[in-house]
C-alpha cells in the first residue's frame, strides 16, 4: 500500500521586505527574522532579495511602506567586542 505525506510547514511563506531605515540605508529583511542585509542602493538591495528568493521556495519580495527597523546593530564595533581582543586576553 502506498501512502502520500502532505508537505506542511509550520512556518509562513517567506517574504523578503525591501525598504529603507530611518537613516536612509536600504535593507532587506525576511518576515521570519532570519535574514537581513544593508545596501547602498535600491538596485543592490533588490538584486540581493532576488538572489536569496531563488533558494526559498514560494518566497515573495515586497517593498516596505514604512521605514524598516534594523535587527542588526550598525553601530561601530568596540575593540573589546572583537575576537582579537579576547584571543589576547586569554
Amino acid at each position: 500500500m502506498l501512502s502520500t505525506v502532505a508537505s506542511t510547514s509550520d512556518q509562513p511563506p517567506c517574504v523578503l521586505i525591501v525598504g529603507q531605515d530611518a537613516a536612509g540605508h536600504w535593507l532587506v529583511q525576511d518576515n521570519r527574522g532570519c535574514l537581513e542585509g544593508r545596501f547602498i542602493s535600491l538596485s543592490t538591495a533588490m538584486a540581493f532579495a532576488r538572489s536569496e528568493g531563488h533558494s526559498l521556495p514560494g518566497a515573495r519580495i515586497v517593498r516596505a511602506t514604512a521605514p524598516l527597523v534594523p535587527t542588526i546593530s550598525f553601530a561601530k564595533v568596540e575593540p573589546w567586542e572583537t575576537a582579537e581582543h579576547w584571543r589576547h586576553a586569554a
